[in-house]
């Protein structure tokens, strides 16, 4: 019975359930909302036609979260969204992972990038922008891990760096087409690596696309809050705790 159970039995979360809370913050919202939307899309209370972005609609008719839907539609539930969501989660998660305790760079970053498709979407007529997000974040994470090995399909051994090309040649056998998504992911990822990672070192340490400070400010209140509120449990007296909890036999 315990096998079934993802906390090692202790009849806490399941597997699936553990998974989802383990991620940073960010990522388990927008792995959960794409999911969400994609079951909302197929159960008919939404259409595609409501969530993906066009200039007109949301700045003639004011319909704005489309700024926001446009990159949480991947498709419909088939095995090509289980793929994407695999792959939008895991880079996501390791790259919120890797910048810090507060989410305040990796959201800037997700600012950065989505600020950047949407302006390049209505040239290249690119009405979700889901895939050219993640196809970033991959780009980012795998420049910055030059050294890892990778298989793909249990086929294809390569380093890190391959990666985006890898998955792009994928997305044109499967589809036929070029990914013209996947290859602006790129070029707005590149530029997000060139000056975060070549840049500083190059011009005595200034970087450019750093968070401002009111949005450091932003997130590190809400840090500090959270940290006194677990300050107040940990500090709690252990007798009057005890006093307060149910006998559990």
């Amino acid at each position: 019975m315990a096998a079934i159970w993802g906390n090692g039995g202790q009849g806490g979360q399941f597997p699936l359930e553990q998974w989802f809370y383990e991620m940073p913050p960010v990522t388990r919202w927008w792995t959960a909302a794409t999911v969400a939307t994609s079951v909302l899309v197929h159960c008919d209370i939404l259409t595609p036609l409501q969530l993906f972005y066009s200039f007109r609609a949301v700045y003639g008719k004011s319909q704005y979260w489309r700024l926001v839907t446009t990159f949480l539609y991947f498709g419909p539930l088939n095995l090509d969204l289980l793929f994407h969501v695999f792959f939008l989660q895991r880079y996501s998660r390791l790259l919120e992972e890797s910048s810090g305790r507060s989410p305040a760079h990796f959201s800037w970053l997700l600012l950065y990038a989505m600020i950047s498709l949407l302006v390049i979407s209505p040239y290249l007529s690119l009405p979700f922008l889901g895939t050219a997000l993640s196809s970033s974040l991959v780009y980012i994470w795998s420049r910055r891990n030059p050294e890892t090995r990778l298989s793909f399909l249990g086929v294809l051994v390569f380093t890190a760096p391959f990666l985006p090309w890898v998955l792009m040649a994928f997305s044109l056998v499967v589809h036929g087409v070029i990914p013209k998504d996947e290859i602006c992911g790129v070029v707005v990822g590149h530029v997000w690596y060139f000056f975060n990672d070549v840049y500083p070192s190059l011009h005595g340490g200034h970087r450019p696309f750093d968070p401002p400070t009111w949005w450091l400010r932003l997130f590190d209140r809400r840090a500090r809050s959270e940290e006194g509120q677990a300050t107040d449990v940990a500090g709690t007296n252990p007798e009057f705790a005890a006093a307060a909890a149910p006998d559990v036999r």
